[in-house]
């Protein structure tokens, strides 16, 4: 099967996040025929090849999209190829990385590796769910992993996690009328209060992330118009750093705010490699880049604890979640051979890492 039928058949069979069991299921069978002893769980499969005891390379990505957003000038769960671009739901994010990743397993699968790649085809990555968390236990150890997004095949070294935080102000109820008399405390003056030191926040600036700023997404206060609110909610989004620990995070904002805040969400956490570490090195030069970047957006990345990974992929991350999104033959084939190429040179630069380590 070529670039082309492969990515034809994926685009074509729908698997929104929580739905991934028909291309699951088509996956492993494509898999199986071609020799490799697939293994799964729920709706996540992994296999390895190579040279079993030496170092252990993951390729992964997922098998899940979004649903269906409003503007698709045609169906969306039917692949359309216009030219050498293929479009439908999934293509860019992440059907090309899979693609790829397969089209490079076939081929490297043919070679004498000097060690063992696994790759894990995962499920539930759009909603954080029973994704590759559920099975890293699974894969054995690892040594380096990479991550397959849509990043045009820029090497991310570090990637952005996610703080959520649920502040609560609290008041006084009384009626608005006696509302200087009773001494009633506003709470939506105290969250107003707490938002604008929000907004005025500085963090540190990362070298390849670059700045940030806390977000408040939700607000909800009040009960009548007449009624002064004994209690004011909102929720706070912040992208972290790698740099940055998250429960060091709220404990910090608590200390700020005069709001109540608690932590509504932590487990996507931030991740960085060390630009000399053999897997960036390794990436860089299948790619033909002079340095690594940031990423802003979350990943599968977040969940593979210590392991030096990066990420990087076919696509571009900016046609993602949108109408019509697509990605092209010559991206394909370009991520095929960048993930094969990954591979090879990642053994070779991690057998000297080793050998220089245990000096």
């Amino acid at each position: 099967m070529n670039a082309r039928e492969l990515i034809t058949t994926l685009v074509g069979t729908p698997s929104v996040s929580g739905e991934e069991g028909p291309l699951a299921d088509l996956v492993q069978g494509l898999l199986t025929a071609r020799g490799f002893d697939v293994q799964r769980q729920g709706h996540n499969l992994w296999f390895t090849f190579g040279q079993k005891g030496g170092t252990r390379l993951l390729l992964n990505s997922h098998l899940d999209t979004v649903p269906p957003c409003a503007g698709w000038e045609g169906d969306p769960f039917t692949p359309a190829w216009h030219g050498s671009r293929i479009q439908g739901l999934g293509a860019n994010d992440a059907k090309g990385c899979v693609a790829a990743i397969l089209l490079a397993a076939f081929d490297l699968a043919d070679q004498e590796l000097p060690g063992e790649v696994v790759v894990a085809l995962t499920a539930e990555e759009e909603t954080g769910g029973n994704g590759i968390a559920t099975i890293l236990d699974r894969l054995g150890p690892l040594d380096g992993a990479v991550v397959g997004e849509p990043t045009g095949l820029r090497i991310c070294a570090a990637q952005r996690g996610l703080l959520v935080l649920k502040c609560t102000a609290r008041g006084q109820s009384g009626h608005v009328a006696h509302a200087q008399m009773l001494g009633a405390e506003n709470a939506i003056h105290k969250a107003a209060r707490d938002i604008s030191r929000i907004a005025a926040m500085e963090f540190p600036v990362h070298p390849l992330l670059g700045s940030q700023k806390a977000q408040v997404t939700q607000i909800q206060g009040g009960l009548r118009r007449n009624q002064v609110p004994d209690a004011c909610e909102f929720f706070v989004d912040l992208r972290t750093g790698p740099d940055q620990d998250h429960d060091a995070l709220a404990r910090d904002f608590q200390q700020q705010l005069e709001s109540e805040v608690a932590v509504h969400s932590k487990r996507y956490l931030p991740k960085g490699t060390d630009p000399g570490d053999p897997i960036v090195r390794a990436a860089l030069s299948a790619a033909g880049k002079a340095g690594p970047v940031g990423s802003g957006t979350t990943s599968d990345w977040a969940f593979l604890g210590g392991i030096p990974a990066v990420k990087a992929g076919p696509g571009d991350t900016f046609r993602s979640h949108r109408p019509d999104e697509y990605v092209t033959l010559e991206e394909l084939e370009a991520g095929a051979a960048f993930y094969a190429q990954l591979a090879t040179t990642y053994f070779k630069l991690q057998a000297v890492h080793s050998t220089e380590g245990a000096r």
